[in-house]
């Protein structure tokens, strides 16, 4: 498998950026999907998907990339349980529709499982040596909660927690569990660039001024800052003016200041933006080197905020950023261009991406 032969400098005063080649390159892309994305935490559901005892909500992780078949449920204790969906007899689909059940069965062949992914029961295997085992059950995969979304992860290369961690200190006093997906303002965007290219553009405010008039009236880009942790980063957009902005409590690091959004990555690919109103879900999907689907996701807490300051024209900014996204990656397929530069000032946490990358493509 490819092992980057290029580095990342670790002092951004000196470092260039990613090759051009991982952009596009079919090597790299498969890479990525091995190394990055079957170890990595994704936002796959949210609560609501399986909110009484008995419902399942069948889903495949990351289609078009890993296309792993799982299912969440939750059983008859009111516990949530995220498992492998192909039966252990022979692999049919276990679940091929949400709904309320008592089991999970095998639709091919009538085999059993509980909830909780435990094997009950199979008929015609009188005489089967050492059956069941404990391999008969549907295997466990790694899941967790934050707020109303759901995580999972096939071979996690880090805990949750420590993805989550700056979202619970600096957020975590929103009204998440009153958050409530509005699917009129939640679409699928077909990106005709790489996935990392999405989340370079994602990570910097630096073309706030030159892409996104309408945002960057409502920004106070002077005042626009990130920081970085471990496996995430934050850039916090300061209101430029009389915008809608946070009532912050005493006790966030910000109180005082006229916040008007924040805007996490969670790595490799999530976006959570935080505004007044509720919280804006960006979810990167490779299809591709070329192509990626941008889930855009609205939960709402307080639709009177809606449509005011840095939170207003998502859509708008949502297509300007896939236009000039669309473009890089038409640029950087050019015999001309290599690497370039980061402004030490502006694109911390693109760098902070690019080392991310760069670790795990050489692990």
């Amino acid at each position: 498998m490819t092992t980057p032969a290029w580095t990342i400098d670790p002092d951004i005063r000196r470092a260039s950026t990613l090759p051009a080649a991982v952009y596009s390159d079919p090597l790299w892309y498969g890479a990525t999907r091995e190394r990055i994305f079957a170890r990595s935490w994704q936002l796959v559901a949210d609560t609501d998907a399986v909110k009484v005892p008995g419902q399942t909500h069948p889903f495949t992780l990351l289609e078009g990339l890993l296309d792993e078949p799982l299912v969440l449920t939750r059983d008859a204790k009111d516990q949530l349980h995220c498992l492998s969906n192909v039966c252990t007899h022979r692999g049919t689909l276990v679940c091929e529709h949400p709904g309320v059940e008592p089991a999970l069965r095998c639709r091919y062949h009538g085999r059993r499982f509980a909830l909780d992914g435990r094997f009950l029961s199979m008929p015609e295997f009188e005489g089967a040596e050492g059956f069941p085992a404990a391999k008969d059950s549907l295997p466990k995969v790694p899941f967790g909660v934050w707020g109303k979304f759901l995580f999972a992860s096939l071979d996690p290369a880090f805990p949750l927690s420590e993805l989550l961690a700056e979202l619970d200190a600096r957020v975590g006093w929103l009204p998440l569990a009153q958050a409530t997906l509005d699917p009129t303002r939640s679409r699928d965007y077909l990106v005709r660039a790489n996935w990392a290219l999405y989340c370079d553009n994602f990570l910097e405010g630096f073309h706030i001024p030159y892409v996104h008039a309408a945002l960057a009236d409502a920004l106070d880009y002077g005042a626009y800052r990130t920081e970085t942790y471990p496996w995430a980063n934050l850039q916090v957009g300061v209101a430029s003016g009389g915008e809608d902005v946070f009532d912050l409590p005493p006790s966030s690091p910000d109180y005082g200041q006229r916040i008007a959004g924040y805007f996490f990555w969670l790595f490799p690919n999530t976006m959570l933006n935080f505004y007044p109103w509720g919280i804006s879900v960006n979810i990167a999907r490779p299809l591709a080197p070329d192509r990626t689907k941008v889930s855009f996701l609205a939960y709402v807490w307080d639709p009177a905020r809606l449509d005011r300051g840095a939170g207003s024209g998502l859509d708008r900014v949502e297509r300007e950023d896939e236009a000039v996204v669309e473009s890089v990656q038409r640029g950087v397929r050019s015999r001309l261009y290599h690497r370039g530069r980061y402004s030490p000032k502006r694109e911390q946490c693109v760098h902070h991406f690019h080392r991310l990358l760069e670790r795990f493509l050489k692990e």
